[in-house]
């Protein structure tokens, strides 16, 4: 069984749909839906993941089922309380002398990679975002949601793997974003989520894709085919776009800091 996520294209997030530019992302993405072999298709909610997908479908002659949990991940922490995590967020928002909620893995690396709970499969549950955050309740309801959908392809979470209740070659592609798409690889991967919000760049329309492995009968593993691919952009002589990234140096003021 393979499983697909595709990034929504480069995004408009006031209007939630795409820029000019996230529409051409898209048109390059449906050409190669064909090769690409969508199978069932599921997708976020939001403007931006469905625009994208339109393209796709269409192409396949293909219909997707909506799943508001594969929305982009909701958890938002509160600095507030906790002098630590205002350095941790230093862009975080003011209004009306306090801080507004923040994204909870948009912080700086200097501060999680000293504090080795953010990196633990376990112990970032315990940490200071998790303490002043939705974040353990927001996570653990999606991966519910989603060994749920994997359950009805035949792979039922049993500890650390997948028990195979019966075996499946289908494909299944999920048209999202890319801070759900970490939490869903750290379920597969049993890592915590914080090294792959902060280790991958997810470029916009790009596709990650896992498969099952069953060297052991009746045990499941999902093991990374390709990460991140953006062969049909370079295909239609488009640049990738900058979204998710940060800046490259500090001194480049034309990147996002």
């Amino acid at each position: 069984m393979k499983i697909r996520f595709i990034r929504h294209g480069d995004p408009d997030y006031v209007n939630d749909t795409l820029t000019e530019k996230g529409r051409k992302e898209a048109e390059l993405l449906a050409k190669a839906a064909d090769r690409l072999g969508l199978g069932d298709c599921y997708m976020s909610p939001l403007g931006r993941a469905m625009d994208t997908a339109a393209y796709s479908l269409e192409a396949a002659e293909k219909k997707a089922e909506i799943l508001d949990w594969l929305r982009e991940f909701p958890a938002q922490v509160d600095v507030n309380e906790s002098k630590a995590l205002q350095k941790a967020y230093p862009d975080a928002e003011h209004k009306d002398g306090k801080f507004l909620p923040r994204i909870v893995w948009d912080m700086v690396p200097g501060y999680w990679t000293e504090h080795s709970e953010y990196s633990h499969p376990v112990r970032w549950r315990e940490s200071q975002v998790a303490k002043y955050s939705d974040l353990v309740s927001a996570y653990d309801h999606v991966i519910e949601e989603f060994d749920h959908l994997l359950a009805e392809y035949g792979y039922e979470r049993e500890g650390s793997h997948y028990r195979v209740v019966q075996e499946n070659d289908t494909t299944i592609t999920l048209f999202c974003h890319f801070g759900i798409t970490c939490v869903l690889l750290s379920r597969l991967w049993n890592v915590s989520p914080f090294v792959l919000w902060h280790s991958l760049a997810l470029a916009p329309t790009s596709v990650t894709e896992v498969v099952t492995e069953e060297r052991e009968q009746g045990t499941a593993y999902f093991r990374g085919l390709r990460l991140g691919d953006i062969s049909h952009l370079y295909a239609g002589n488009e640049e990738p776009s900058f979204a998710c990234r940060f800046c490259e140096t500090f001194g480049n003021k034309e990147q996002r800091h």
